[in-house]
């Protein structure tokens, strides 16, 4: 049977369900929740003007991803038009898109941990020094070109309904693992899925939980390429170097900012590139390397 090929005009008329638009509500009646229940508790978890920050930035973040709908729609249905097999639209396909898209979402996690360009793109979901589900809603402005990690789910021929429903799927799991409240789960769960315990290790800024357990759905992948860490002390959530701002647009620019000033004060294309691709964790010792380069000229 030859393949059909869809326009964005076919996958526009399909009207596919916005799952997270349905559970927002939801999502916003958990946080009051939770923040009323911390606050009857003395627990510190919540800060209103860090609450109040993440909010505007979700929902100013919702109204890009709807501006910029066709522009991604667009994307994934060339490459999925580019190839000439497909994947039919069963209730299998569904649970190996979750899969493979977990698996990519995984690389493009730890690429964003471990590349200053794009770490710029994700630096404000972990600006926060709190931890509660209302951090979920902190998601980057520009974090939206990302979507070129998943042109390998297009590839293997996915429908593309079954695409954009998995990663809807896959963004709502991030929800509920933003707490401190749910602790361990029972060890099968706890190998295999991400879990609170899992993703509060992520936020920590602790020397040993630094670049650790970037999977999505699935910690699996963190054991089998050796991100893993399990959680033993408290973390301390935030980034190592403070923003110390609770404006929506300084905490989504301001690596972008440094980074542009880092490559103006650059004396070398070599020193420029490093500046924009090194990684985080690092900068400042190639800083120095740098520093000590041009003392020696």
């Amino acid at each position: 049977m030859e393949k059909v090929k869809f326009t964005i005009d076919d996958i526009l008329a399909m009207d596919m369900p916005n799952i997270i638009l349905y559970a927002a509500p939801v999502m916003f009646i958990l946080v009051a929740l939770e923040w009323y229940i911390s606050y009857r508790q003395k627990k510190e978890y919540y800060n209103s003007k860090d609450t109040f920050a993440a909010t505007a930035i979700g929902l100013v973040n919702v109204a890009i991803s709807a501006a910029i709908k066709i522009a991604t729609f667009g994307l994934i249905l060339f490459f999925y038009n580019l190839v000439p097999w497909s994947i039919p639209m069963t209730w299998w396909s569904f649970i190996l898109c979750i899969i493979w898209i977990d698996f990519w979402r995984y690389w493009a996690h730890r690429v964003a941990h471990e590349n200053r360009f794009w770490w710029a793109t994700h630096v404000t979901h972990h600006s926060s020094e709190k931890y509660n589900w209302s951090v979920s809603f902190r998601l980057g402005w520009t974090q939206h070109i990302k979507v070129i990690f998943f042109i390998p789910v297009a590839l293997v021929g996915f429908h593309p309904v079954v695409f954009f429903i998995c990663h809807q799927i896959e963004v709502l799991y991030q929800f509920w693992i933003h707490t401190e409240y749910i602790r361990k789960l029972p060890k099968p769960i706890e190998y295999i899925f991400t879990t609170p315990s899992h993703h509060r290790v992520h936020h920590a800024r602790n020397d040993k939980y630094l670049d650790k357990n970037y999977g999505s759905t699935f910690i699996i992948w963190d054991r089998i390429f050796g991100t893993f860490q399990p959680e033993e002390e408290q973390a301390d959530y935030g980034i190592t170097n403070p923003v110390n701002s609770y404006n929506p647009i300084r905490l989504n620019f301001h690596e972008w900012s440094d980074i542009v000033k880092d490559v103006r004060a650059s004396r070398s294309f070599r020193e420029a590139y490093a500046m924009v691709f090194t990684r985080p964790s690092k900068l400042a010792d190639r800083k120095k390397e740098f520093r000590k380069t041009h003392e020696v000229d």
